[in-house]
């Protein structure tokens, strides 16, 4: 007879990583009551402990089994832009991607400025949600930049961090307020670094690329400008302050200085711009546009370094879904954004193979560096935590194709692109949520 949990299960056989406790190598790891409950060496825990074991090896060798993945930054659209996607679709994406936990933006309609939004969305999320869902409210009312959100009531609603992202805080008064309530609440700014004045009618990096392609271009110093303000408000409110997206070399040694400086400034990649260049918009393809937009190699080669060293300590999508009716139009009426959590674990594990970024240090820029920023208590595999967990193959090689897309929004420019490293199983606190063979 077998002396198990019912929903206990034994991952066998593959190569855990966990830098929360500075794992790296060949481990039995075991799941009881929807936490972890044991790591051993191979063969120490019997298979009669387990209700389902999982070899976690594949044709190329053992599988990673990492924390379950953690993205500070998608947007759910849902309440308010469901033709775009839903709390329910998004998640159905994320954990597709490898994810057991994401933030989502405070864009929807109505925004998310108000504690009753914040609750629908926790309460809509426990309804419809596949892995966990943490709000992130506005800083102001209405994206608007003028008056503060209900900041309080929303942290006590759950809220896990402050953003106007999609719309940068103009008033430079307003935000030092707003970093003056977020350090007394304990959740740090998120901040959409684009000098708006200075974007205007800019669609893609100003350069002469734009000049050639006839565009308007959105010169570096947009966003440099207001990071370099974002640094200064924290120097003055020793608020936390993070930079979404960040894109530019001169950026970058903006956040150097502040780091340098003590100052508690933290910065975020996403995949695209870790992977494209502004080249890419020779093609007039609206799913190349993006704010920030795309920039130049040297820029993006500064990036894949701040992200080696660390400087940069999160990798995160700023998944945007958009229907056929934001970006079927020309390219400078196009809406900013692509979907993202399907591709991001085999994009950035691309700067793995190619030697750019260690294993231990991407594994961090998605599970420990996520979850140090919004104060959550994931993106371990400590014996009594929360046993989400994401296994997958890091040489098996795919095609993506549009059929495979479980975001409501089909708005990626990967479509067709060979890629290297899948998601092979998702589990959120001890639940299969995602099983590759059973997916597609």
């Amino acid at each position: 007879m077998s002396s198990s949990h019912p929903d206990s299960v034994l991952i066998k056989g593959g190569r855990v990583i966990d830098p929360s406790q500075k794992i790296d190598g060949q481990f039995d790891l075991l799941i009881e009551n929807g936490k972890i409950a044991a790591i051993d060496k191979p063969g120490a825990i019997p298979d009669a402990r387990a209700a389902r074991v999982i070899t976690a090896t594949d044709s190329n060798g053992p599988q990673w089994v990492l924390p379950g993945l953690i993205d500070i930054h998608v947007h759910l659209r849902e309440p308010g832009l469901e033709y775009k996607e839903t709390i329910e679709t998004g998640t159905r994406a994320a954990v597709a991607g490898g994810f057991s936990s994401v933030a989502c933006m405070a864009n929807t309609h109505p925004v998310n400025d108000t504690p009753y939004v914040t609750a629908f969305i926790r309460e809509r999320a426990k309804a419809t949600a596949l892995c966990r869902v943490f709000p992130v409210g506005a800083v102001t009312k209405g994206l608007k930049g003028e008056e503060l959100a209900e900041i309080g009531g929303m942290v006590a609603e759950g809220a896990k961090a402050l953003s106007d992202d999609g719309m940068p805080v103009m008033n430079s008064y307003v935000m030092r307020k707003a970093m003056d309530y977020s350090k007394a609440f304990g959740v740090p700014i998120i901040s959409h670094a684009e000098d708006w004045n200075l974007v205007g009618q800019g669609v893609m990096n100003e350069g002469p690329l734009s000049n050639s392609l006839g565009l308007r271009g959105n010169p570096a110093a947009a966003e440099e400008i207001m990071v370099a303000r974002e640094i200064a408000l924290c120097r003055l409110t020793k608020a936390p302050v993070h930079i979404a997206h960040i894109s530019t070399e001169v950026a970058l040694e903006h956040i150097r200085r502040a780091r340098d400086a003590g100052l508690p400034v933290t910065a975020e990649a996403s995949p695209h711009h870790l992977t494209l260049t502004e080249e890419c918009v020779r093609s007039y393809d609206t799913n190349f546009k993006m704010a920030p937009p795309l920039r130049s190699e040297k820029d993006v080669e500064a990036l894949h370094k701040a992200v080696a060293e660390g400087l940069v300590s999160i990798i995160a999508t700023d998944h945007a879904p958009h229907g056929l009716v934001d970006k079927a139009l020309e390219y400078d009426q196009a809406a900013n954004g692509i979907i993202g959590l399907q591709t991001a674990v085999p994009l950035t594990l691309k700067l793995v193979h190619d030697g750019i970024l260690s294993v231990s240090r991407w594994v961090e820029a998605l599970t420990t560096g996520p979850a140090k920023l919004l104060n959550l208590p994931h993106g371990s595999l400590a014996v009594g935590r929360d046993a989400d967990i994401t296994i997958l193959s890091p040489k098996r090689l795919w095609t993506l194709d549009s059929s495979m897309i479980l975001s409501k929004s089909h708005n990626s420019p990967f479509l067709g692109w060979k890629l290297t490293g899948q998601v092979d199983k998702t589990f959120v606190g001890g639940k299969a949520v995602y099983e590759q063979s059973s997916a597609n």
